[in-house]
């Protein structure tokens, strides 16, 4: 199982993220359709599009893998590996970041706002240079928990449980779950109550990876600070996963996150994170080079828990 992860992590650090027919791409378009069409503005509604969003290709997954494995285990493991680097967007951080830093170093700041509108949901327009490297920070911070560690820890728990069958099964409903709710989850008249399930599944599969995360960052940044910001400041925010990881994150970087800003036109007061001085363009690489500490920690972790479980059931 760990070999299978480490191909994973190999193949999204060598392989750009496909501009064409990506599958999450695909099943964008299936979940706008399911909107569209089960959207009665009721919970019942969303819980449906739900099962059937998440039933069918999670079906067809273990289904397919079942097949290979039987076959020939390498065969399985292989196949749950090619689906855990769709999966997994650690390489699409770094390129996201990169074209964030680059603008904002040569002091064009409308190129740079053009960036991080990419990869947040709030209002960039007016952004000002500060405002932009929190934004950019915080979605580094946020996103690589959503999309490489909790991939690769749903990928790791399948893997013990079921072998490649659960291995690629569980990465891949946690990633169109992730996508669901991204796409589902927002606060307005028109998809509050549809998107509600949505939102709750998410969260609970993310519950444990965002305080794992939030201790990986802490162990990988300044420990005491990490730890202060997060049992100080988590709280304060809105999502109970996002607190965690950026408090943590901003803590392990000594940086200052946070703070309102405009979301769909509406300011939203948010608490801030982190403590010390404001984020500044070396700061981003800062950033990046935490999630590689953290990313090879959490394979370690893995590494050593898949041997002590094969251990403990030989």
């Amino acid at each position: 199982m760990t070999l299978a992860l480490l191909a994973a992590l190999v193949l999204d650090q060598l392989c750009c993220e496909p501009r064409r027919w990506h599958p999450l791409v695909g099943f964008g378009g299936v979940a706008k359709t399911l909107e569209a069409h089960l959207n009665n503005g009721r919970r019942r509604s969303g819980v449906w599009a739900l099962v059937i969003a998440l039933a069918t290709p999670a079906a067809c997954i273990a289904v397919l893998l079942y097949g290979l494995a039987s076959g020939a285990l390498w065969l399985g493991w292989l196949a749950a590996s090619l689906l855990a680097a769709l999966a997994i967007g650690y390489r699409s951080l770094g390129d996201h970041i990169h074209a964030v830093r680059r603008p904002l170093v040569a002091g064009d700041i409308e190129a740079a706002r053009a960036a991080v509108a990419r990869v947040v949901s709030r209002d960039c327009l007016a952004m000002d240079a500060p405002a932009v490297r929190r934004a950019a920070l915080e979605s580094l911070l946020e996103n690589a928990a959503d999309a490489v560690f909790a991939s690769m820890f749903w990928f790791a728990v399948g893997g013990l449980l079921a072998g490649p069958v659960g291995a690629g099964t569980a990465v891949v409903i946690h990633r169109l779950a992730n996508t669901l709710d991204a796409m589902w989850g927002y606060r307005t008249p028109r998809l509050a109550a549809f998107g509600w399930a949505a939102a709750r599944v998410d969260d609970a599969l993310n519950w444990p990876v965002a305080r794992l995360t939030a201790l990986v960052f802490a162990v990988c940044g300044s420990p005491r600070t990490a730890l202060a910001c997060w049992r100080t400041q988590a709280s304060a925010c809105a999502s109970p996963n996002a607190g965690p990881v950026m408090s943590a994150g901003a803590g392990a970087l000594r940086v200052r996150l946070g703070g309102g800003a405009l979301y769909h036109g509406a300011w939203t007061p948010r608490p801030t994170l982190g403590c010390g001085h404001a984020p500044t363009d070396a700061d981003l690489d800062r950033g990046l080079a935490l999630i590689a500490r953290a990313r090879l920690l959490w394979l370690v972790v893995i590494a050593v828990t898949a041997g002590v479980w094969g251990w403990a059931w030989a």
